[in-house]
């Protein structure tokens, strides 16, 4: 299954949604680019304040309120707004303002700290240095430049992904795994308290987790898509 498309034509995120024939409850999941046109996130705010509970992303809390990796790739996305080719926004949902009950089952900051000092030295230097180019290419790159295919995201892992896998699991772990399963604990618990429930769930997460929601939830409780409607992230 398609997750994000990446075509000469543009940028689209699939918006899908789980069903499961024994229970009301369905989850919707926004898979998120964290940069694209303003039109975008206008129109997922939209669909989010028609939910019922709004699962999101996003580290932080705990004691301390920055980390200096985070600040970095925030950085990345933040210097779009001096782009004026590529015309993106770095992701600007107000969640507070949805009107809608919000929960964020994501890691502290003190957490990703400890999750990143597990990765070999070598590997956190290798994305150090491959930081700086990400931002110029943001900065100065124009959209087919930005837009690359390996932006695509499928719910099976791809050769790419495989091999980042085997070469370095600790950064796999530090971006994915306990955040994965600390999501997927707070959509479990969702649907053991609601699954009787008509209610709407949507999950609002980077689209590299999506993969392991759908497979989790098919696997644990027989949810499957019963349907996808495409979004466009961004015009080439």
């Amino acid at each position: 299954m398609q997750i994000i498309e990446v075509t000469e034509f543009g940028v689209r995120s699939a918006v899908v949604r789980l069903r499961r024939r024994e229970s009301a409850l369905q989850f919707v999941l926004y898979p998120m680019i964290h940069m694209a046109k303003p039109a975008f996130y206008a129109t997922v705010t939209t669909r989010l304040q028609r939910a019922d509970v709004v699962v999101v992303e996003g580290v932080g809390g705990g004691r301390r309120k920055r980390s200096v990796l985070v600040g970095a790739l925030t950085l990345s996305y933040t210097v779009l707004r001096f782009n004026r080719r590529a015309e993106l926004v770095e992701q600007d949902i107000d969640y507070a303002a949805l009107g809608v009950p919000v929960v964020r089952p994501d890691v502290s900051v003190e957490d990703f700290a400890v999750n990143w000092r597990r990765v070999p030295l070598s590997h956190r230097l290798m994305m150090w240095c491959a930081l700086p180019f990400v931002v110029v290419t943001r900065l100065l790159g124009g959209t087919r430049m930005i837009w690359s295919r390996s932006v695509e995201q499928n719910d099976l892992p791809s050769a790419a992904e495989e091999d980042l896998a085997d070469w370095s699991p600790r950064l796999e772990a530090a971006f994915g795994g306990e955040r994965d399963n600390r999501l997927l604990a707070v959509l479990c618990r969702l649907h053991e308290e609601h699954s009787g429930e008509n209610i709407e769930v949507a999950v609002v997460y980077g689209a590299a987790h999506v993969p392991a929601i759908v497979h989790s939830l098919t696997k644990r409780y027989g949810y499957r898509p019963g349907s996808a409607e495409w979004l466009t992230v961004a015009d080439m």
